[in-house]
């Protein structure tokens, strides 16, 4: 099965969940540790190394991410209503902090982040964080 830009981002919320639970001290160290994981995944299933295009397409979101963490964070608390960023769910946060990236420095058009952080969500957590993540990527996204 050929790899996707869908799968790119699938691997970028699994770095940012973890990086949100264990903070990296070297990113650049972490990112290295996760594809040399990912790959002795894949050799136990028999599936081969993701493209280098994609592998690139995900560090860049991982990177700008962490490197915007503060700024990201920010911009969600403006964005909930009523609501602390740390009471919701680490994969929540994570694919929120993805999405208002790749809104803000990204050329990914609106619709397609959003649609993909909706699904990302709904796959990694629940349907009952699309709702969630919907609103609040769609509130970010009208005021930008």
């Amino acid at each position: 099965m050929a790899a996707t830009r869908r799968q790119a981002r699938e691997w970028a919320i699994q770095m940012l969940t973890a990086a949100d639970i264990n903070p990296p001290l070297v990113v650049a160290d972490f990112i290295s540790e996760f594809w040399e994981e990912l790959a002795s995944l894949d050799e136990s299933e028999g599936r081969a190394e993701p493209k280098s295009g994609l592998r690139g397409f995900s560090e860049e979101r991982v990177v700008g991410v962490l490197e915007h963490k503060d700024e990201l964070d920010r911009i969600l608390a403006g964005l909930l209503d009523n609501w602390d960023l740390y009471r919701l769910g680490t994969v929540e946060r994570a694919v929120l902090r993805m999405g208002v990236w790749e809104l803000k420095y990204s050329d990914v058009p609106a619709p397609v982040v959003i649609n993909e952080a909706i699904d990302l969500v709904n796959w990694f957590s629940g349907p009952r964080s699309r709702t969630l993540v919907n609103g609040v990527l769609d509130k970010f996204a009208k005021a930008k």
